[in-house]
């Protein structure tokens, strides 16, 4: 092989690599809501935390459980994290069934929905609720509208599993 044909083949790898980096998912960046009258959940300073990946197209799988988990634990800055399982520990664990805003039609359809599973140190319910949101939004020019999709219903989705977390009752 030539050096002029493989800086080509190089050149031309180099750019399909980036094309590829580009065509996934968009960052969404995480967002914490600390409330100054809840520093920590049900009265408890540590809690484990797990968020698992349940959606039938994991794209970005570790980048959306990591978005979740940090949104969350950022919210309550009172509270120490440990890893899931940890043994008598209260936990929270979340699961992601959907996160995604497909173009169908000209609209970014998003939708966020995860569950949540509060447990005390020995393992029972404290509460078990969903979160979740839908948008629909037009094709607008000079706007990255699939963002915007999923950063409205992430939005409103984590608001609504705060707001849950923060009514479990002391255990």
């Amino acid at each position: 092989m030539t050096a002029s044909r493989a800086r080509l083949l190089t050149t031309s790898l180099g750019a399909l690599v980036l094309l590829a980096a580009a065509c996934g998912p968009p960052s969404i960046k995480p967002t914490t809501s600390a409330d100054p009258t809840s520093s920590c959940i049900g009265g408890s300073g540590t809690w484990a935390i797990d968020v698992l990946d349940r959606r039938a197209e994991r794209e970005a799988s570790e980048k959306t459980v990591a978005l979740v988990k940090s949104s969350v634990t950022g919210s309550f800055p009172g509270c120490k994290w440990t890893a899931p399982d940890t043994p008598g520990v209260p936990s929270v664990l979340i699961e992601i069934h959907r996160f995604a805003a497909p173009f169908q039609d000209g609209t970014w359809n998003g939708a966020a929905e995860w569950s949540v599973l509060v447990r005390n140190a020995a393992g029972q319910t404290l509460t078990e609720f969903e979160a979740e949101d839908d948008v629909e939004r037009p094709n607008y020019t000079g706007s990255n509208n699939e963002k915007e999709a999923l950063q409205e219903v992430f939005h409103e989705a984590l608001r609504k599993t705060l707001a849950g977390l923060r009514a479990v009752p002391p255990s």
